[in-house]
């Protein structure tokens, strides 16, 4: 009786752990902040300038193409959020077409960057991004999943 007796508080201390999990889970997903595609290029372009060392030119081009960027991100956002809201899913073919222009967009950015970068700085921009990828900072929630990065890991691997 006694084992039972533990069994149970053990799975009732469990539950109540992974419910106040994803209790605290769900308020930090709901702080994100909305920031223009101005203010998410301003951001961008900074922390690239401390990364690889832009000039003034670099900066600008750098800052226009990622306003581009995030201008188009935000329309496909709320594009899709309007579909989902309306209830309709997309079929396999527009599921197709949408990740083949969205890897066609990747393809023209990166070719964009390393017309804007010298070969040093666009080495280490594609560092940054293969950190970036590998650590589901873009993969969505799924990719998150036991795979944090730990803080200065790009700046470690630079030397």
């Amino acid at each position: 009786m006694k084992k039972v007796i533990g069994i149970l508080a053990l799975v009732l201390v469990f539950s109540l752990s992974a419910n106040a999990q994803k209790q605290r889970q769900g308020q930090r997903m709901g702080q994100k902040t909305q920031f223009t595609p101005e203010q998410m290029a301003t951001l961008q372009t900074k922390k690239m300038q401390l990364h690889l060392d832009l000039n003034g030119t670099q900066q600008v081009e750098v800052y226009n193409l990622l306003k581009e960027k995030a201008i188009e991100r935000k329309a496909n956002m709320e594009e899709m959020k309007a579909r989902k809201e309306k209830g309709e899913k997309p079929s396999d073919e527009e599921k197709f077409k949408f990740m083949e222009a969205r890897i066609d967009k990747q393809i023209a950015h990166k070719a964009e960057m390393k017309k804007i970068l010298n070969n040093d700085q666009f080495e280490k921009w594609e560092k940054f991004q293969a950190l970036n990828n590998r650590n589901g900072k873009k993969g969505g929630k799924t990719a998150m999943k036991g795979k944090r990065g730990k803080r200065g890991q790009f700046k470690k691997q630079q030397s």
